[in-house]
């Protein structure tokens, strides 16, 4: 693992001992299972970013609520992809990455680390960029001092991990929480048609092709390509699980953060849709751009509102930034066993944001393009973690139960079928 993912050895003796009793089936308290939470925690960033506020408003303010199904979609397939990276993780005491350069050929490998490094520039170019954005408009500075501020503040959020893991969870979590209370905001001051929000979160339709892009891009800015490989990283070496009892517990608590923390993320992105076709849908449909979304806001529900939508922008694109970084290391050193120096790939991961607005491109658009971008690359991670799941020569006794292989194969087919109906209509 690299330097930033794998969980340093900072335990005390007094929190090991006490997750060796919870392990042991003899928690010292009712919130042992606390012990193991911060991974789920920790990947569920990637389900909030800036990509995610840039589909979203554009979903919510052209179709209204008829895309919440699709929120509702990917969420469902991020948490099975995710549980299954996490256990991944605790069955072997290896992340994605490394069982990929172990089982695949090193042809395969080259090109999957190749595009998962593309990948995970279209990640942090969102997520660098949504930050940005948000602390320009908010602070009233020119778009490219935003993002000098952004990758400072971030880059002193990732030297927080040589303290340990749990200062960074704590921090990642507490900007998390912000992000949610700032959408509980928006919803009190906007309250949505509960009625025919619950009617589009289960009843699918796709309007016509602009629609379909939409779809495509809710579905790469929710199920992340990098987020499926950290969290396998996040649980390899997290806790001491000595033998096939511990392990099948340590997954059984991870299923469950994985449950809430993920969840806590869907009710974020539909709270999202629910602002902005609430807002927006009626009166102002052609409002796409995150920029126009606060222009916008200011006037139909005040400044504070405006403000409130900032302040969780600034909070998402910080928080994912730092989660961008931490995968970007763990790919490296988990396919081609080369390790930057922090503040290097930093810089790396910044570039093709700094050229996207040198260049002049709109700032939005480029958020949705990149989008789209990750779901091309995702169905990648979304087989090599499938096919891996389901070998008893990796997994052992903790090989994933059929149920749930078929439900994968067939949510992998369901993101490539989507990728390839978006490549013809492109063409």
């Amino acid at each position: 693992m690299s330097e930033l993912a794998r969980p340093p050895p900072g335990l005390t003796e007094r929190t090991r001992s006490a997750m060796q009793a919870a392990l042991a089936g003899r928690p010292r308290s009712r919130f042992s299972g606390l012990l193991f939470a911060g991974p789920a925690v920790v990947a569920s960033v990637a389900y909030v970013d800036p990509g995610n506020y840039a589909t979203n408003i554009e979903a919510g303010s052209r179709f209204g609520y008829q895309l919440l199904w699709v929120v509702v979609a990917a969420s469902l397939v991020a948490m099975l992809f995710q549980s299954m990276s996490a256990k991944l993780g605790i069955a072997t005491g290896h992340n994605l990455a490394e069982l990929c350069r172990a089982e695949f050929s090193r042809p395969v490998v080259l090109a999957m680390w190749v595009t998962s490094e593309v990948a995970t520039m279209a990640t942090d170019l969102a997520e660098f960029l949504g930050g940005a954005i948000g602390l320009a408009l908010l602070m009233h500075v020119p778009l490219l001092a935003g993002m000098a501020i952004t990758g400072l503040v971030t880059y002193a959020l990732l030297l927080t991990d040589r303290a340990g893991f749990r200062p960074m969870e704590l921090i990642i979590g507490g900007l998390i929480g912000v992000i949610g209370l700032c959408y509980l905001v928006e919803i009190v001051l906007a309250p949505p048609d509960w009625g025919a929000a619950l009617r589009h979160a289960i009843v699918p339709r796709i309007a016509d092709g602009h629609a379909l892009t939409l779809v495509v891009g809710i579905i790469g800015a929710t199920v992340m390509p990098h987020a499926i490989y950290l969290h396998s990283g996040l649980t390899q070496a997290r806790a001491p699980a000595g033998s096939e009892a511990d392990r099948r517990r340590l997954i059984r608590y991870s299923n469950r953060e994985t449950l809430v923390a993920l969840g806590f993320a869907a009710l974020v992105n539909i709270a999202m849709v629910l602002m902005a076709a609430r807002v927006f849908h009626q009166g102002h449909p052609e409002v796409a751009e995150i920029q126009t979304a606060y222009a916008t806001l200011g006037p139909l529900l005040g400044a504070g509102a405006a403000a409130v939508f900032l302040i969780s922008l600034m909070a998402s694109g910080i928080s994912s930034s730092v989660v961008g970084t931490l995968a970007g290391q763990l790919v490296m050193q988990g396919f081609i066993r080369t390790r930057l120096p922090i503040w290097l790939r930093r810089l790396a991961t910044m570039a093709p944001a700094f050229v996207v607005v040198a260049l002049g491109y709109d700032a939005t658009t480029s958020l949705v393009i990149s989008q789209v971008v990750l779901s091309l690359t995702l169905p990648i991670p979304l087989v090599a973690l499938t096919l891996l799941s389901s070998r008893a020569s990796v997994m052992g006794p903790l090989t994933t139960p059929r149920t749930v292989m078929i439900v994968a194969w067939l949510a992998t087919a369901m993101v490539s079928g989507l990728n390839v109906v978006l490549i013809i209509q492109s063409v």
